[in-house]
Formats: structure tokens, sequence, C-alpha cells
């Protein structure tokens, strides 16, 4: 199978899968009850958590390769791209997979709140990785969707399913928590270069050619997607990435404020900001004074 497949609905998946559609809008597959398949690339216009129990060898994610490891889980959203090339054999999958379709959550307390769960939007070596007790608690939450599936559909069908999705997505919020924290070491390490990378780019030609920093940019940099170093910054320091280029460009202001020999334009220019009005407004929400009423507070 070449190329990439479309999953546009829940039913291509299941039939992907070789298995029964119990719901138009939501499905539990368990791997080893599948039909053996070929591995494909899949763009995948639903959401899927998946639940991996066996090695499937190298995933594609976009355009990273991933080993994609026993007992870890992925989170895809709408509009992503994941799959293993096809080496041109038939494969038995193995673990679980959650699927759902955008339309299930309209009119629910968990359309406002899916966006909240920022590791649908991570990259796929930030993927979450379950101890053994994690694992089945994943897996029981799925069994309970599952077995809520093979009711017929009534009034109590759609709020009873959603309240177990979310607290699917609740629990892996949890164990994400835990893996923040069992790799505070490398976490710490990050936030090193973090700070070395403020320096750099505040301290350089870089912030006039390319603009005012960003959290993107900064993730770029540090090979991290941008949800997950925000996230990585709040649990280990309290506050958010964003806020932290905030303070750290307002030090480089204040500095550079008090230094008389540059223009607030000229600064303005050199901290990547497009115009001298929208710095000046910037330094005043942030200390209460506009540059020119700072610098002379200073100054007297």
């Amino acid at each position: 199978m070449n190329g990439i497949m479309t999953i546009d609905t829940v039913q291509q998946y299941n039939d992907y899968f070789g298995v029964e559609t119990c719901h138009p809008l939501v499905s539990v597959i368990e791997g080893n009850k599948a039909k053996q398949l070929r591995f494909c690339r899949k763009l995948y216009n639903v959401y899927a958590i998946l639940l991996k129990d066996t090695n499937c060898g190298n995933l594609k994610y976009g355009q990273s390769i991933y080993d994609y490891q026993q007992g870890s889980m992925l989170f895809l959203a709408p509009g992503q791209v994941m799959g293993s090339e096809d080496d041109g054999l038939l494969h038995q999958p193995e673990g679980w997979a959650l699927t759902f379709h955008p339309e299930l959550l309209r009119g629910t307390p968990l359309m406002n709140l899916i966006r909240e769960y920022s590791y649908f939007s991570y990259n796929a070596n930030e993927a979450l990785h379950l101890s053994e007790q994690e694992r089945q608690i994943i897996i029981d939450c799925m069994k309970k969707i599952s077995t809520e599936l093979q009711y017929p559909i009534d009034k109590h069908s759609k709020s009873l399913i959603i309240d177990n999705v979310k607290l699917l997505l609740d629990y892996c919020i949890r164990f994400y928590d835990r893996q923040f924290i069992t790799r505070e070491n490398a976490n710490k390490d990050i936030l090193s270069r973090f700070e070395n990378l403020l320096d750099e780019y505040f301290s350089s030609d870089i912030s006039a050619e390319k603009g005012m920093l960003s959290v993107q940019y900064c993730a770029d940099k540090l090979c991290l997607s941008a949800n997950y170093f925000s996230d990585l910054c709040r649990k280990e320091t309290g506050i958010s990435a964003l806020k932290h280029i905030q303070q750290k460009m307002l030090d480089v202001a204040k500095e550079r404020v008090f230094n008389t020999s540059e223009s607030i334009g000229e600064i303005s220019y050199n901290l990547g900001f497009p115009y001298p009005q929208h710095f000046s407004r910037w330094f005043r929400k942030m200390t209460g004074y506009t540059p020119n009423e700072y610098r002379q507070n200073i100054l007297n």
C-alpha cells in the first residue's frame, strides 16, 4: 500500500482494521481482535489515541521517524499524519486504539475543553510512556468505552461515552505530569539551554533580523513542540515559556532604555518590534511607564 491513506470517518478506520462499527462517531479497537494488515501512513481527520503493547517498528510521524515502543501512547488530532512505511508484509495489530470524530464533541462541555489537552500537539518523540499500573488504568478506560458502545444507542449514550473519554484524557494529563517529574534532570538541561538561547538572542542582532522572539522559535531550537515546551516550563517553573520570554525581554528593554545612547526607536527595532509605538505600548503595559517616562525617572 503506497501513499497516504486519509481517515475521514470512524467507519473508515474500523474498515482498515476489519472490525465492526458500533457507533458512527467513536470506536475502541483491541488490536489482537483486528485482522492482519499492511502498514501505511495515514492522514487523520479524526482524533486518535493509540496505546501500543508491542513493537510495531519505526513510525513516521509527520516527517520525523519515531521508535514507537511497547507501553507508549500517542495522541493525534485532525490534520496530523502518522504511520509506518509499507514493508510488503502482513502484521497483527497489538494494543488499543480509541478514535472519535470531532462531531462527537459538538454540544458537549468537552468541545470547549479539547484544546486544553495540549498533548494532542506534542511531537512523536514526546510520547507518553506508561508504567504497568498506568497502562492498566488506560486499558480499563478503553474497556469502559467499549462496553458502552455495545449497548443500543439511547439518550444516555453520548453523555456516558463523553464522560469516559474525558476520564481517559484526564488520566493522561496526570501521567504526563508524572513523566515531567521523572525526567527532572533532562528538563533542567532543557531550561538551561533555554536561558542560554534567550541570552544569545538578545545579545546579538538576531532579534532585529527575525523580529520578536516567539515560543515556537525557542521550541524549534530546542527540538521540541511548542506545546510540550510550554507545558514543561510551566511544570518546572510555575510560569509559561511566553512569560519567561516576556520577562527576559523586559529586563533587556529596561537596561537599554537606561542606556541613553540609544533612541527609543533603535531599542524598539533591536528588540524586534515592528514599530516604536508597539514597543512603547508594550513597555507601558509591563511597567506602568512609557520608555521616556521610565528613562526620566531613572535619571532623576
